[in-house]
């Protein structure tokens, strides 16, 4: 163990949450299991979905220990390789992708001959932030051109958002507003920021206008939904939604301020997404007032440690790729916690790292591998530095001693005193 840990590269604070996040995953996910254990197979054996859970941590956690090791400078060209292979995955997802879940919209694929599925939104998502930190830190001897960054940048952008909206806006409203965070960050002309926003807009309008043209295209299918919930998030109309909310609010409500206890959840129960997209109310109703906030404070601490990377990393790349990818994790967190407390809309999206689901923790896992590759190179070098200094000064030693040995010679070989002998003596004695 100790020698699997020393060779675990990178910032430790990193690891060090991700580990505790992903620890703590294991007991909310165990306990809000139940209520799809009795749907699945209606015993509430909930130790299937606890094995499954520990496989996807498992196999996440080998999948930062492989990327980790990749040079992080690798993925520049990775994205523009894989960005065209993305467009083809979301087109099959939106003719033949599946539901699960109950949800009504076809986010997740089928991997044939697996018998897995993933979400393609959330790959997608992926390698589209590391393609914009691409092509913002190229380096330029003129300003930026707002045609050329048109055909560049955001066309391949609003491709991959047009291939996401119509099944999870959500998802398509987080990946643009952080698309718009990580250009404003890489100094992106803010008058053009403000024409792509508005541009944005302007397409999202145009969308729902032709939802209401053709209401029964499968395209249009999940504008409804949308609108339902915005509908009902600001004048409390009671639907299923609403439902999802009124128990998260119980829960909370329950658990005060120590919580009812490890399993102890009631509302487990009646929350149909109690172990993803709910999971923080579980959280709060068995641990508490504490364990929600220790969850957030996790949370907040990963912040704080991506931030200091990208301060240390010393390409402009390094930096874009670690807030691309590492401030949409914490973004996500909090807008699944806002979810919970009636802040925001139901959306959907899962708490990182502690939800259960392969995708999402894969996906999550790889980003955090990519952000600890950036830190590990960042430490290599400052452990080279180290080492030169080191062979300096054993070096400077070795000269000093050298010089102090010789000075010592000129020393004892230099005497006032004559002990010269007579040169004559060997012939007088003869």
């Amino acid at each position: 163990m100790k020698q699997l840990i020393s060779s675990l590269k990178g910032d430790k604070g990193i690891w060090s949450f991700v580990a505790l996040l992903a620890l703590f995953s294991f007991m909310p996910v165990f306990s809000a299991s139940s209520n799809l254990a009795y749907l699945g197979h209606g015993t509430g054996n909930t130790l299937g979905y606890l094995l499954k859970h520990l496989i996807h941590i498992c196999c996440g956690f080998a999948i930062i220990y492989a990327v980790h090791n990749v040079p992080y400078h690798y993925f520049r060209s990775i994205s523009k390789l894989l960005l065209p292979v993305v467009w083809v995955v979301l087109g099959i997802t939106m003719i033949k992708g599946t539901v699960i879940g109950g949800a009504n919209a076809s986010r997740w694929l089928q991997i044939p001959f697996v018998g897995l599925s993933f979400q393609p939104s959330a790959f997608a998502a992926l390698v589209l932030f590391v393609f914009v930190a691409r092509y913002l830190s190229k380096t330029r001897t003129e300003p930026i051109d707002f045609l050329e960054s048109l055909k560049e940048l955001w066309l391949p952008v609003f491709i991959t958002l047009m291939l996401i909206l119509p099944s999870n806006f959500s998802t398509t409203a987080l990946i643009f507003s952080m698309v718009v965070m990580l250009v404003f960050i890489g100094r992106y002309p803010i008058k053009y920021i403000g024409i792509i926003v508005g541009s944005g807009i302007v397409f999202l309008s145009f969308f729902w206008v032709l939802s209401k043209a053709f209401p029964d295209a499968k395209l249009f299918s999940r504008v409804r939904t949308w609108e339902s919930r915005i509908e009902n998030f600001s004048t409390n109309k009671p639907d299923e939604d609403d439902y999802q909310i009124e128990k998260a609010k119980i829960a909370i409500a329950s658990g005060k301020i120590y919580g009812l206890g490890p399993g102890k959840s009631v509302q487990k129960n009646f929350l149909p997404q109690s172990s993803s997209d709910f999971i923080y109310a579980i959280i709060v109703e068995e641990y508490g007032l504490i364990g929600g906030l220790g969850v957030l404070c996790l949370y907040l601490l990963l912040l704080f440690r991506f931030v200091i990377a990208s301060h240390k990393a010393n390409t402009l790349f390094g930096k874009l790729v670690v807030i691309g990818l590492g401030f949409p994790m914490i973004f996500q967190a909090m807008i699944n916690m806002a979810v919970a407390v009636e802040l925001l809309p139901v959306t959907g999206q899962t708490l990182p790292l502690i939800s259960s689901g392969g995708t999402s923790i894969w996906m999550t896992c790889i980003a955090l591998g990519i952000i600890i590759g950036v830190t590990k190179k960042e430490e290599e070098i400052e452990q080279e530095q180290k080492d030169a200094a080191r062979r300096e000064e054993a070096l400077q030693r070795l000269i000093d001693a050298e010089l102090a040995a010789e000075e010592q010679q000129q020393k004892e070989s230099y005497s006032i005193e004559d002990k010269m002998t007579n040169p004559m003596n060997a012939v007088l004695n003869k």
